[in-house]
């Protein structure tokens, strides 16, 4: 009996080390095991306490802690500060910051990916998703009701037979959706309270029209395009936390209207762009970005626009590669955007690339400067083996290896057949290289193949010198072999943190 007391006691003590904050567990090494052990459905998020989007999610991660817990569900949220806690980072693959994963049912080797928004609701409506049914079972109207009046988007369906083959369907694509709560109903109360006749699906929500009935054939494929297209608001402000669902939905082209929220004329200008959205619903997301904004200063500078040129509209493409797109007028008018988004959906515009005029001294150093307009002369001259550096002027790793680059120019100066040159890509692109990181190093050999090789060895004048020596053999790869870090714009404000060196090996868009 008093083997057994002390044992008792030793687990309570070891669970009582499990220390909280805003109703979040916060997880060390030390009692990282014991807490899956504990709670086995935990969201645990990998933060670092310099981090502005960690700080910006505390709030809200908090809520979602409150939330659940306040329902009595035995799903929690932890966090781990990182920085303190190397060995649990490196542990499960911990690159940025915040790194969001689920841990079900104590399963510590196989963690899910958090991949929905940042707002309370998101993370809740996601845990649900994921440890519950696909669609709760609405037997009253109150029921429906509150589920309506809780989430900012609600899908239902409405079946009068539970195992009717559109029913299934229905909850078929209700597993494939993890951000948007779904209920089904059967009874009649409920199908007369929301004036649905037949069976069939409807989207609740909070804005623009309030509800949408879908009207097509009962299939997942179909159902999801549905949601997808109705889910969102026909234009969205880019922001902290839309910023997860803008990035992370299956709508990769965004069309972009920068304008101060302060101008006296942003209600018109509002009025003309979600009046161009109607028609693209689906196809397009419609996007506005506060140009007076400090933190969206990196994505005007993405698109090489200032403050003072806004309001503007661009298009951006984020498939395999990013593309973007300027109208040829900078009239924001209903009638301009559609035409504009009319064009790039029949595939009839060009790339918009910008360029900075080429300087008059941009080859009288040891490292020659190149911008849009003179790359494909230089870079693909036959006689010539050019070694680049593609850049950011506000790259910390970009910095630290300035004086090596400036170093390794110097040393070749005098070469016939090699050129070391650098390219600031925050305003200047080309076809041939798509920047995603900073600092990118590319080589381009003599020769009429227009080969490109990334550059993925050490980066010392003693590396790159012997890379330049060996013809781009040592310390080189096929361009396209090397693991990108980054393919989408969400992130072109997540590397001010970064910026000291901290983080890896370089900046990312």
């Amino acid at each position: 009996m008093l083997k057994f007391f002390l044992l008792c006691t030793l687990a309570l003590a070891s669970r009582a080390d499990i220390a909280e904050e805003d109703d979040v567990l916060v997880l060390k090494k030390s009692n990282f095991e014991e807490a899956l052990k504990a709670h086995p459905n935990i969201l645990v998020e990998f933060y670092a306490p310099w981090c502005g989007h960690c700080k910006a999610l505390v709030p809200e991660y908090a809520k979602a802690a409150s939330m659940l817990k306040a329902e009595g569900s035995d799903i929690r949220l932890a966090k781990v500060d990182a920085t303190e806690e190397a060995d649990l980072a490196q542990e499960y693959g911990v690159r940025g910051y915040p790194t969001i994963k689920f841990f079900k049912g104590g399963d510590k080797e196989s963690p899910k990916e958090y991949s929905a928004g940042r707002q309370a609701d998101d993370i809740v409506n996601w845990l649900k998703k994921r440890t519950g049914p696909a669609a709760t079972t609405l037997s009253e109207v109150s029921q429906a009701e509150s589920l309506i009046e809780d989430n900012e988007v609600v899908v239902i369906g409405f079946f009068k037979e539970a195992e009717s083959e559109g029913a299934k369907a229905f909850l078929k694509a209700a597993e494939s959706v993890d951000d948007v709560p779904f209920g089904i109903a059967s009874d009649d109360a409920i199908f007369s309270k929301f004036e649905v006749t037949k069976d069939g699906v409807v989207l609740f929500k909070k804005f623009d029209e309030k509800r949408n009935t879908y009207d097509g054939e009962l299939n997942k494929a179909d159902l999801l395009s549905f949601i997808k297209a109705n889910q969102l608001p026909l234009v969205i402000e880019f922001t902290e936390q839309t910023a997860p669902k803008i990035f992370g939905g299956e709508i990769k082209s965004h069309i972009l209207m920068f304008v101060p929220k302060t101008a006296s004329d942003f209600t018109d200008k509002m009025t003309e762009f979600k009046k161009a959205a109607e028609g693209f619903k689906g196809k397009i997301l419609f996007i506005f970005i506060d140009s007076e904004v400090d933190d969206n200063q990196r994505i005007l500078e993405f698109f090489g626009l200032k403050k003072e040129e806004c309001p503007a509209i661009r298009l951006i493409t984020l498939e395999d590669e990013m593309t973007k797109y300027r109208p040829e007028s900078e009239a924001i008018t209903a009638e301009n955007i559609i035409a504009f988004c009319t064009l790039f959906t029949e595939g009839k515009l060009k790339p918009h690339l910008m360029s900075q005029d080429i300087p008059e001294d941009w080859d009288k150093s040891p490292v020659k400067v190149l911008v849009g307009k003179n790359f494909e002369e230089v870079v693909f001259d036959p006689k010539k083996n050019v070694f680049v550096e593609f850049y950011a002027p506000w790259c910390g790793h970009c910095k630290q290896l300035e004086p090596i680059w400036n170093k390794l120019g110097e040393n070749f100066k005098d070469s016939s057949d090699v050129v070391v040159a650098k390219m600031d890509s925050t305003a200047n692109e080309n076809e041939a290289v798509k920047v995603h990181s900073f600092p990118t190093l590319k080589f381009f050999p003599a020769g009429d193949e227009r080969k490109v090789i990334d550059y993925n060895g050490e980066r010392t004048l003693e590396g790159f010198t012997k890379f330049l020596e060996s013809g781009g053999q040592e310390g080189g790869a096929p361009a396209g072999e090397e693991d990108e870090e980054v393919d989408d714009m969400d992130d072109l404000d997540e590397q001010e943190e970064d910026s000291d060196g901290e983080g890896g090996d370089h900046d990312e868009l």
